[in-house]
């Protein structure tokens, strides 16, 4: 790609940001450079690359892709989302403070208050939809201020411009997960976020068949530092999965594009329908989150939560389903449909679960990219056997 990639549009950039031809062969498409090492031509002298936990240019192109899609200064793969988020919780020391959105996925919550907190991390888990709730949490020993918006699994959504706003006024850094929109609908760093976490795994790559994570960053200092953790703690991305999420990402804007579309479909049939309690999607005008969604994002995604009230119910839909697929994850070419209180979210004490309001109830569904109809058909049939 000639010229300067910043003037370019979004799929343009998602196709070939990163990604110039191969120089030996002319390929359009970045080879899988499965290698562990590199020969070097003399003595301290080599081609830029020296060993493949270090550099690799499958991985290379993937991160400058990423970090072109969010604009951001660079981007450092790793080898699951949770991998990226342990290497982004390294600017954090013993002793110190974050300040986290008390909705977050539950392998997040898992990782925080049973691996971090034994070696002196301290989380305060908020409501970061209330700005002065986040101003309130602030403390002299506070390094960062950790939201996903919108939420996982409540879809509640935090203003990450006011957000930011707090975070730098304290001196510390804002971390936003970006997982639930991607940069097609949603640029943290644009609206003042310091780092942006994916996890590969979800709609970036979109096909379920790649584990991986990546942090973009807005400046050098928290890029070289990541860098350097790459190299010492060695949790990198592959070049075979590194590959498949930039073949993921070259159809992200039309596969966003199409997931919302399918997803507001689905979400203004599940409010009418008679059994179902509550939905909650920012799409839906009455949601609390939809006018500043509105404001600091393009799209609404394709997440949506409801609720049948009881376990009995949820269970009676999701092993009657026939189309939708009852699995963890989402982002999916496929839909993906799975019970957040005992699936993504079992790690997170009951009590807890029952204070955001993650009750037994409620199902979580990752609309794909089948035809609309037969989702609603699935649903549809399955609703009327609860």
């Amino acid at each position: 790609m000639k010229g300067d990639p910043k003037n370019l549009g979004f799929s343009t950039r998602a196709i070939h940001a990163g990604q110039p031809p191969d120089p030996t062969t002319g390929s359009v498409t970045v080879p899988i450079y499965q290698t562990s090492t590199y020969v070097q031509d003399e003595l301290g002298k080599h081609k830029g690359y020296e060993y493949a936990r270090v550099q690799n240019p499958t991985r290379q192109a993937l991160e400058e892709n990423v970090a072109s899609l969010e604009s951001g200064h660079a981007g450092h793969a790793f080898a699951s989302g949770m991998a990226a988020i342990s290497a982004l919780l390294t600017l954090v020391k013993a002793g110190e403070h974050v300040v986290c959105s008390q909705n977050v996925y539950g392998g997040t919550y898992r990782y925080f208050s049973q691996i971090l907190e034994n070696y002196e991390m301290s989380f305060s888990w908020i409501d970061s939809t209330d700005l002065d709730v986040v101003r309130a949490a602030m403390q002299e020993n506070t390094r960062m201020v950790y939201i996903e918006t919108p939420t996982n699994p409540m879809m509640e959504v935090t203003d990450i411009a006011g957000a930011a706003e707090i975070a730098h006024a304290n001196g510390v850094l804002l971390a936003v997960d970006n997982t639930f929109l991607s940069p097609r609908f949603q640029r943290p760093l644009e609206l003042g976020a310091d780092v942006v976490v994916h996890s590969t795994t979800k709609f970036l790559n979109g096909h379920s068949d790649s584990l991986g994570g990546v942090l973009v960053s807005a400046r050098p200092k928290e890029a070289e530092w990541f860098a350097f953790v790459q190299k010492s703690a060695g949790a990198v991305l592959s070049p075979f999965d590194s590959f498949l999420v930039l073949r993921g990402l070259k159809t992200l804007g039309v596969r966003m594009d199409q997931h919302e579309a399918s997803g507001r479909a689905v979400a203004e049939f599940l409010e009418q329908h008679t059994k179902v309690k509550r939905v909650l999607y920012p799409g839906l005008d009455h949601h609390p989150g939809h006018e500043l969604q509105g404001r600091q994002a393009t799209g609404f995604g394709a997440l949506i939560t409801f609720d049948l009230g009881t376990q009995e119910a949820a269970k009676t839909l999701l092993d009657n389903l026939q189309v939708m697929s009852l699995a963890e994850s989402l982002g999916g070419v496929e839909t993906l449909i799975s019970h957040p209180a005992s699936m993504t979210h079992a790690s997170v004490p009951p009590a807890e679960r029952e204070r955001l309001g993650i009750t037994a109830g409620l199902v979580r569904v990752s609309v794909g990219l089948e035809d609309v109809e037969d989702l609603m058909g699935d649903l549809e049939q399955a609703l009327a056997r609860v």
